[in-house]
């Protein structure tokens, strides 16, 4: 089964269970966020990645430069352990993940969460790549991502028992957009996917195919990345 027919299966068990006023708030503030026009301005294929220092589960710092001394990097954006969407993309980059390895790249997952909060989900799901903590969303602000619940969708999280005021660090109300990329080397970005839905994620097989392109898109006769519409 692909990742997406997994989290469709999922949504439409657990969507109906939500009550109809809460629904009904996701859903408005879904249409809005995907009307604001956000993930078609976030960063896209030939742009430069923007580099980072922030802290994974186990207590190093972790520098996207330093990444890419070693080889081209797989970046996810996720919204936090409190979302099942979210884990079950996690899972799925898991059951993927000696396949990117293979290929000369590193995986690692940045959310909003506070390091302890990282650090349990990392022994949970035993996730073998590196999880970030960007509290506050100050990088996935410079990825062009970052954007602000509404008090009334916050107020619906609350209420479903996310503790995200705890688990944010005090930051509630800024998230990521779910969003994927593939950075060569060079610290171009060659492959982008960011998507307001949060039902909808990058699917392992697209990552795997984006990091077999990058040796035919370094040939000399390669297309630029910046012809290629984000997928």
């Amino acid at each position: 089964m692909s990742l997406a027919a997994e989290l469709h299966a999922f949504f439409t068990s657990r969507y109906p269970d939500i009550p109809a006023a809460d629904r009904a708030v996701m859903e408005r503030a879904g249409r809005e966020l995907a009307e604001s026009g956000l993930a078609e301005a976030a960063l896209g294929p030939g742009a430069p990645a923007p580099d980072f220092a922030l802290p994974a589960a186990d207590g190093r710092t972790v520098t996207l430069s330093g990444l890419l001394a070693e080889g081209p990097v797989v970046l996810t954006f996720y919204r936090g352990a409190w979302c099942p969407y979210c884990n079950l993309a996690l899972r799925a980059l898991q059951q993927h993940h000696d396949a990117i390895t293979a290929r000369g790249a590193r995986l690692v997952a940045v959310s909003p969460q506070v390091p302890d909060e990282s650090l349990t989900l990392t022994q949970k799901h035993e996730l073998a790549f590196d999880v970030l903590s960007d509290v506050g969303s100050e990088v996935a602000g410079r990825y062009g991502i970052a954007f602000d619940l509404p008090e009334n969708l916050a107020a619906v999280y609350d209420s479903f028992g996310f503790e995200m005021q705890r688990v944010n660090g005090g930051h509630p109300r800024t998230l990521p957009l779910p969003a994927t990329y593939v950075i060569d080397r060079t610290g171009t970005v060659r492959w982008a996917f960011a998507d307001p839905d949060y039902v909808r994620r990058a699917e392992p097989a697209d990552i795997l195919a984006a990091l077999d392109s990058l040796d035919s898109l370094d040939s000399p006769n390669a297309i630029d990345a910046t012809d290629n519409p984000r997928q």
